[in-house]
């Protein structure tokens, strides 16, 4: 939407358009236990608002993006993560939002919330996050 601005400037009147900034993208996340995919009953509620936000605004497309701390392999981790990712996909899915609605990645170990040193398992770091965007 735009809105119309007036500046003065050394007594004189100018028009200036602005336009208002958009909305950033909702986003959420969802964290994994050790070595497991499932879903946390504690992060149920958090899948909960994302399908009711995107039930506000059918047209959004939502980002699914899985990570993993620095205890395996980077390729161990990647696929973790890309579990976890398929994870919550399923439980959206589950919540009515469609698989076309949706898509997925898997970043691994490249990406972590919190930084640590290689072999170290922090629960911050197993995560998905998802981005709901316009």
């Amino acid at each position: 939407m735009r809105k119309l601005a007036v500046a003065i400037a050394l007594g004189l009147a100018t028009q200036v358009s602005a336009q208002e900034p958009s909305a950033p993208p909702a986003s959420f996340m969802v964290f994994f236990d050790w070595g497991k995919p499932d879903i946390r009953s504690d992060d149920a509620a958090t899948l909960d608002k994302v399908a009711q936000a995107w039930r506000a605004r059918p047209a959004a497309h939502l980002q699914l993006a899985g990570h993993s701390d620095r205890s395996g392999s980077e390729a161990v981790n990647r696929a973790a993560g890309l579990r976890r990712a398929q994870a919550a996909r399923k439980e959206l899915e589950r919540r009515g939002i469609p698989r076309n609605a949706m898509s997925i990645a898997s970043f691994g170990e490249d990406q972590p919330l919190v930084p640590t040193e290689d072999g170290v398992r922090e629960v911050q770091n197993r995560r998905v996050v998802i981005i709901i965007e316009e």
